[in-house]
């Protein structure tokens, strides 16, 4: 029905997540109406991404060098680590603008069922970077890691493992885990036991 070039292109397009069939189509045919030069600049965008972007030496998050542009910049606290899933968990959590310090990406969860275990994801190198510091910052001491990882059953037992290993290796450092419970704007009577539960569990005084 249509050339094999269009079809291979509206099949790579139906693997990106969230793209089913008919959006796939309708980006293939939109690429064909867009000027040559825009579509090769893209093509281009597409290509320096994957050959230029790779790990942080020091966080794991996305960077284009050996330091994200979070952990070049000499402003945020290093005294202060947020773990996250994740680089794709940093972004929402920058826009609060709530928090300065530093990030380290596990790059998974805990889940058994799936085959993940402590050694497929960055947790020796998170307990190295509290109990020695970075080494970029010269030692500097880690007094707080906040635990951001989902509020999922892997997420769950991510953030007890972090606690149980760390109260062991460094007990003077607080650990502690991002609050859950009802979103702003939403009605009690469509949130779930679990949430609601927590948001129990949250309360404070006003």
């Amino acid at each position: 029905m249509q050339p094999a070039s269009i079809e291979r292109l509206a099949a790579a397009f139906a693997r990106l997540p969230g793209v089913g069939p008919r959006t796939a189509q309708r980006l293939t045919y939109h690429v064909l109406t867009r000027p040559e030069d825009e579509v090769r600049a893209l093509a281009q965008a597409l290509v320096e991404v994957k050959e230029l972007i790779g790990d942080c030496q020091t966080c794991f998050n996305l960077a284009e060098g050996p330091q994200c542009v979070i952990c070049a910049d000499s402003r945020r606290d290093p005294s202060v680590l947020c773990v996250v899933e994740g680089p794709a968990d940093i972004l929402p959590i920058e826009r609060t603008h709530e928090y300065r310090g530093r990030y380290h990406v596990l790059g998974g969860a805990l889940s058994p069922v799936d085959g993940i275990g402590p050694g497929d994801l960055h947790l020796e190198e998170l307990y190295r970077r509290v109990v020695d510091g970075d080494a970029d910052l010269h030692g500097v001491k880690v007094s707080e890691v906040v635990v951001a990882t989902n509020p999922t059953t892997a997420g769950e037992a991510t953030a007890l493992q972090i606690g149980a290993d760390l109260g062991q290796r460094a007990p003077d450092v607080v650990v502690s885990r991002l609050a859950s419970g009802l979103p702003v704007g939403a009605d009690l009577e469509h949130a779930d036991e679990v949430t609601l539960g927590r948001a129990f569990a949250g309360r404070r005084t006003i």
